[in-house]
């Protein structure tokens, strides 16, 4: 571990904890009331997005200590184990996330009539449950890396680190299966589907420039954390595997994707409204032209896209 600056890897966990807290309590305490007076689809997903950034935040002291200690473990190994299943398992459910909401955006801007069917809290539940479920189940190779008796180096000095040959034959394979499940292929529907949002709202004439450019800011904003955020950490798997060892810098990239966690409230909770009705078409009026497909496909091109009611 001599090649690693635990210090710069505490004063970004320091930073990320003191910012990132606050944050994510406020953005936790606005969905639940938004939830409790309407609940949306997307509100609740954000509301997961937020529960999981907690739950990251509060096992980070644990992580800290250990940086604070030249990133040696020297507390009891079932917290090592744990900290690490759930430091990694919340940071791909974030990105996983991040996928379901852009789907829900997509849909939203491009089928609103479909979405407006189908805008139901119990889709978002469900999708939410698997997310959670996907993520954790990946992320159980941690128990197995570190307790499987066949595997276990018995290195009780450092926190899932320090990997044996049998170890790392097992787990760079697992990591590189990380890279393409939980990182590239949530990454490519990201980018199809605001990239396609950004294309609808630049192409539909009743939407004033400046809305526009809220929106499309939004959207890009989002691809860009993303990238920033999530990439760096998962191509570290990838040259991993391709060099049949754990590289060192992952933990600075790590640093990216652990202060995803501040910037998820900024964005989410100012971004939720301006997106949940791009293609808003009032419920009492789906309602009423329920019975005359036509008349509703009218009343759509009519509407456009009402960001204006939002933004």
């Amino acid at each position: 571990m001599e090649e690693v600056k635990s210090d710069v890897i505490l004063s970004g966990y320091i930073i990320t904890f003191l910012l990132g807290l606050p944050a994510n309590l406020l953005a936790f305490y606005a969905f639940t009331v938004k939830i409790r007076k309407k609940p949306t689809p997307t509100d609740i997903l954000l509301l997961n997005l937020t529960v999981s950034d907690l739950v990251f935040l509060l096992f980070l002291p644990l992580k800290m200590y250990e940086a604070a200690n030249n990133m040696h473990w020297d507390l009891p190994e079932f917290l090592c184990s744990i900290t690490s299943f759930v430091f990694f398992s919340t940071i791909y459910t974030s990105s996983l996330l991040l996928m379901t909401v852009s789907v829900v955006r997509y849909i939203g801007v491009a089928f609103p009539i479909t979405y407006h069917q189908v805008h139901k809290p119990v889709y978002a539940m469900v999708a939410s449950t698997i997310v959670w479920l996907f993520s954790a189940a990946h992320c159980s190779i941690v128990f197995i890396v570190q307790h499987h008796p066949g595997i276990s180096s018995g290195n009780k000095t450092v926190c899932y680190e320090g990997f044996t040959d049998e170890q790392l034959y097992v787990l760079l394979k697992v990591r590189l299966g990380f890279f393409f499940s939980l990182c590239f292929i949530p990454l490519l529907v990201c980018i199809f589907c605001y990239l396609s949002c950004i294309w609808i709202l630049y192409t539909r004439p009743r939407i004033s420039h400046g809305q526009k450019r809220k929106a499309i800011g939004m959207a890009l904003g989002t691809l860009a954390v993303f990238l920033v955020c999530v990439l760096p950490y998962n191509i570290s798997h990838v040259t991993g595997f391709l060099d049949g060892n754990s590289p060192h810098w992952r933990y600075y990239t790590l640093l990216l994707s652990t202060f995803n966690t501040c910037l998820d409230p900024i964005i989410f909770y100012f971004s939720s409204s301006e997106f949940r009705n791009t293609t808003k078409i009032p419920i009492s009026k789906i309602l009423v032209l329920k019975q005359d497909p036509a008349a509703l496909q009218r009343e759509s091109t009519k509407d456009d896209l009402s960001i204006e009611d939002e933004m």
